[in-house]
């Protein structure tokens, strides 16, 4: 069974947070190719693949996605630092979204070749954490075949299909970085500065844990859930 090293950042800026995933991604991958070349009978702790889970909230930031479009950042350079947020163009998939204080954004660096090797079964797994995590709090929520995330349904109350967790990953030698953001207490005005995930469809919208209890949630409490989901559902023990 792999082991995850799991480390909250707290809150941190958005550059700061991606350097350490790249060198932890790096650091990872380089294990991946010593064990590759490993002889047997010769130990080498270099070989030793360290997985890493990273929760943390990030400062009011926008990132935008290799496949996605700056036509969906509706302000400009100059209203962007007015009203103090950030700018990241990243290398993950997806289009633009929306990180910010309230809001948990995990990154999990794992290695898939100690997990299975299949990039829609590992998106879904994430979102079935994030689905299971909602079900502990009476949230209802489901996959939508066309988009992914994990989004709230339609209901008799007359709102829409409502996304409440973004996702999106890359990976080189199948080895992951970037991961989702789930809005737990997230400030939702800040999404109507974009399209999110450049979904313009007027029957969707976005939530949160908040919005959709009525009161402020123990994020906290909501990370503890989420963790222990993770490591059922991917099958590994935290380090």
């Amino acid at each position: 069974m792999p082991t995850v090293f799991f480390r909250d950042l707290g809150c941190i800026d958005y550059q700061a947070a991606w350097d350490y995933q790249t060198a932890l991604h790096q650091e990872l991958t380089a294990a991946k190719l010593l064990r590759r070349t490993h002889v047997p009978g010769q130990e080498s702790s270099q070989s030793t693949i360290q997985h890493y889970l990273l929760f943390c909230e990030h400062p009011p930031v926008y990132t935008l996605g290799k496949s996605g479009s700056e036509s969906n950042l509706l302000l400009s350079t100059d209203e962007l630092v007015q009203r103090g947020f950030q700018y990241f163009k990243i290398n993950r998939g997806g289009d633009i979204t929306y990180h910010g204080p309230g809001q948990i954004v995990g990154y999990p660096i794992f290695d898939l070749d100690d997990f299975f090797t299949d990039v829609h079964r590992y998106v879904r797994t994430l979102e079935e954490a994030i689905i299971q995590t909602l079900a502990h709090y009476d949230i209802e929520s489901q996959r939508v075949p066309q988009y992914t995330g994990v989004w709230l349904p339609a209901n008799a109350q007359g709102q829409p299909l409502r996304k409440i967790c973004a996702i999106g990953v890359h990976l080189s030698r199948w080895v992951t970085m970037h991961g989702f953001a789930f809005n737990v207490n997230t400030n939702l005005n800040h999404f109507s500065n974009i399209v999110p995930c450049g979904i313009a469809d007027d029957d969707k919208a976005v939530t949160s844990m908040q919005k959709e209890l009525g009161r402020e949630v123990n994020i906290n409490e909501v990370k503890d859930i989420l963790k222990s989901k993770l490591a059922s559902l991917f099958v590994f023990d935290y380090g």
